[in-house]
Order: C-alpha cells, then sequence, then structure tokens
C-alpha cells in the first residue's frame, strides 16, 4: 500500500526482536529506514541488509540511549541521512530485567530508568525539532511512537522498575502530544502483549503456556503484529490520533481479574 512512501523514519533498537518487526514493516511501506542499535551492530546490518535486498532504503546508526547526547547525535545523524528530514520516531530501545524490590538497588532502578525513559525523552525532543521544520514553512509535522507495554497497567512481579518505566513513557507521550500537537507532531504510544522471540518458550515454557491458554486470540504476539500498528499510526490513517495508547495484546488486558 506504500503508505509510508517518500518519508524517513528511525526506530531505536531495531536490530532484532519487536524493534525488527517494526523497521521491516516500515521499509516495506516504503519509509527509509534508519536502524539503530546499541553496540553489536550485527542484527541491524541484517535488517537494514533486507531492506535494501527488496528495494529499499536504510542505514544502521550505533548509540548508547541511556546517554542523553548519544540520543541527540543519532537523531541528528537520522535527519542528516534523511537529507534533512525525519517524519516518524520509534522509540523502541529498552531493557526488561528481572529483579525483585527487596534487592534492588538506587543504581538498578537508575539503569532501567536511563534506557527507557530518558532516551524516549530526549529523542523526542531531539526529533520534534527536526519535525517542525520538515515542510519548510514553519508547521512541521511528524510522528512519534513510544513502545510502551501492558505492564504499564499490569505490572509483573519483578518488573518493578521496568513497569514504572512504561507507565512513564505513556504519559510522557500524552504530555507530548499536548505541547507538540500546534506543530502538527502526533505522540502516541503501542503498548504490546507478550511478543514471541527467539528461545523465548526454553526461556519461559511456564508462562509461555499460561499465556497462550488465557490470551483470548489464543496465540502469542508477532514482532509483526506490533510494526502494522507502528505503521497505522505513522501514517495519514491516523491523521487524528495522538495522545492515545494502543493496546497490542490479543485481548489479554480486556480479561477480568477477579
Amino acid at each position: 500500500m506504500n503508505l509510508l512512501a517518500g518519508r524517513v523514519a528511525l526506530v531505536t533498537g531495531g536490530g532484532g526482536g519487536i524493534g525488527r518487526g517494526i523497521a521491516l514493516r516500515f521499509a516495506a511501506e516504503g519509509a527509509a529506514v534508519a536502524v539503530h542499535c546499541r553496540t553489536s551492530d550485527e542484527g541491524a546490518r541484517d535488517v537494514a541488509a533486507r531492506i535494501g535486498a527488496s528495494g529499499g532504503r536504510a542505514v544502521v546508526l550505533r548509540g548508547d540511549l541511556s546517554d542523553e547526547d548519544e540520543c541527540r547525535r543519532v537523531v541528528r545523524e537520522a535527519a542528516e541521512w534523511g537529507d534533512g528530514r525525519l517524519d516518524a520516531l520509534v522509540n523502541n530501545a529498552g531493557v526488561q530485567p528481572v529483579q525483585e524490590l527487596a534487592g534492588m538497588t538506587v543504581a538498578d532502578w537508575r539503569a532501567v530508568v536511563d534506557t527507557n525513559v530518558l532516551s524516549v525523552f530526549a529523542c523526542t525532543q531531539a526529533a520534534a525539532e527536526v519535525m517542525r521544520g520538515n515542510d519548510g514553512g514553519g508547521s512541521g509535522g511528524g510522528s512519534i511512537t513510544h513502545i510502551a507495554s501492558i505492564e504499564a497497567a499490569h505490572p509483573a512481579p519483578g518488573h518493578a522498575h521496568y513497569s514504572a518505566s512504561k507507565a512513564a513513557v505513556v504519559m510522557h507521550a500524552r504530555s507530548a502530544a499536548l505541547e507538540y500537537g500546534p506543530y502538527g507532531i502526533r505522540v502516541n504510544t503501542v503498548s504490546p502483549g507478550l511478543v514471541d522471540r527467539e528461545g523465548l518458550a526454553e526461556d519461559w515454557p511456564d508462562g509461555v503456556r499460561r499465556w497462550q491458554q488465557a490470551v483470548p486470540v489464543g496465540r502469542l504476539g508477532r514482532a509483526e503484529d506490533i510494526g502494522d500498528a507502528c505503521v497505522f499510526l505513522a501514517s495519514g490513517l491516523a491523521s487524528w490520533v495522538s495522545g492515545h495508547d494502543l493496546v497490542v495484546d490479543g485481548g489479554m488486558s480486556a480479561r477480568p481479574t477477579w
């Protein structure tokens, strides 16, 4: 359908998992994609190669997004690669450690918040500056999507820092939607449920089994499911959607808790 034809997008954490699915779906819809990775760029290079082999355009950008300066550099390089444009940002990079509160330190907490929240703040701020000038006339325009989680509203044991960080991401998007809306910039979140990945069934067999039994749709999510949601939010089909949290979880969060 080429919903994103002619647009330039940056996907953070785009080398694997959900980020990989998002980057590939954006490219399939016609976007030129800057694929960010933190350290090892093997996965990101594979994504970029796949996009190139399909006739698309992609570049790999490396950076530690727990560092504010690195966030701004990555966004700047994506815009420079896009000839001064950046039409879509997907803040996907994040960490999800498991640790009980009783043994958690302030350093543990900050490590999660710096990656999951600070990066969203800094990348969004930098991207919005570029997007405000996208049309050359001052009104700008663009789409920013944060990858949150259903754990923002339904926390799991051992995920206090993660769940809190994702709740912060949802609220940041709503606040940013208010402030950036006048410049034609829409800001939303996508909250995935359990998304399949390589080795998940081996790492967490009981959890996967329980999820599949409980989720109304009857299966785990796929990275492409999240990619489809992000494509929609970045496209003209969502031109009046901003400040919204799009839950993509197969109906799991609709289940009664009693």
